[in-house]
């Protein structure tokens, strides 16, 4: 490519507290990142926000935005995502949170990995150095946590945070991947990413970072998305249908 491009997909649903900031903070960072919004019929005006944004320098022509119907779940607004970087051309291609849970100067470092380190996958780890989470129920991180432990034993995937939302790709990655074949779309969904890119040899690195719990806004964490988790990883060890690399 002439020129590498980087962007950052943010899913959102009723992120209208979030949403300009962590725009902002992403355009403060040194080095040029693009940003795709996937906003599922907010009715909080989070898509209305974003589109003001792209009207103004130095938005213009760096913030885009895809509304689908309703709420469709993560899984789904990461693959809509991913498409649409891979065929407007970007190298390298995040996924992060909107609620600022992902600190957006850590972004350089997990392009850092990518770009400079050459592994394929960068990963925003909460658990490679012990437990950095900051004001979350002491009862979710114990979930969390125990949640990757639980996947790495079923799977044998070499990864301590596999439900991390915050992650780094190098688009060979993507290519390689039959999106349309992903299919969970909670936390199984990152799981599945992350065991479908290391089971087709790509190299990942877990890159320390602190998660920080929300202050504005509303999770949209429940417990139907943690037991997808749970009966997912099981299905993923007993599946056969991995995609294959190009």
């Amino acid at each position: 490519m002439e020129s590498e491009k980087n962007i950052i997909i943010i899913p959102t649903y009723n992120e209208k507290e979030n949403i300009s900031n962590i725009i902002h903070a992403i355009f403060d960072l040194d080095g040029s990142y693009d940003i795709l919004v996937i906003d599922d019929n907010s009715p909080d005006g989070t898509a209305a926000i974003v589109k003001q944004l792209m009207e103004e320098e130095p938005f213009k022509d760096h913030v885009f935005i895809i509304g689908r119907s309703g709420k469709l779940g993560l899984g789904t607004a990461y693959i809509t995502g991913f498409k649409w970087a891979l065929e407007h051309g970007y190298e390298y291609i995040f996924e992060m949170d909107a609620d600022f849970s992902h600190d957006p100067k850590d972004v350089p470092l997990l392009l850092n990995a990518c770009k400079n380190e050459g592994h394929d996958m960068a990963i925003g780890s909460r658990y490679i150095t012990g437990v950095n989470v900051v004001n979350w129920p002491m009862e979710r991180v114990l979930m969390s946590y125990y949640a990757s432990k639980y996947v790495r034993i079923v799977t044998g995937l070499p990864i301590r945070d596999t439900t991390a939302g915050f992650v780094c790709y190098n688009r060979r990655v993507l290519e390689s991947i039959d999106l349309d074949a992903i299919r969970f779309k909670g936390y199984a969904f990152q799981i599945e990413m992350k065991y479908t890119a290391y089971k087709l040899g790509f190299k990942i690195k877990e890159v320390p970072v602190i998660f920080i719990n929300r202050r504005l806004g509303t999770s949209k964490m429940n417990s139907s998305i943690f037991g997808e988790a749970v009966w997912g990883v099981i299905q993923l060890r007993l599946s056969k249908k991995l995609a294959k690399r190009g």
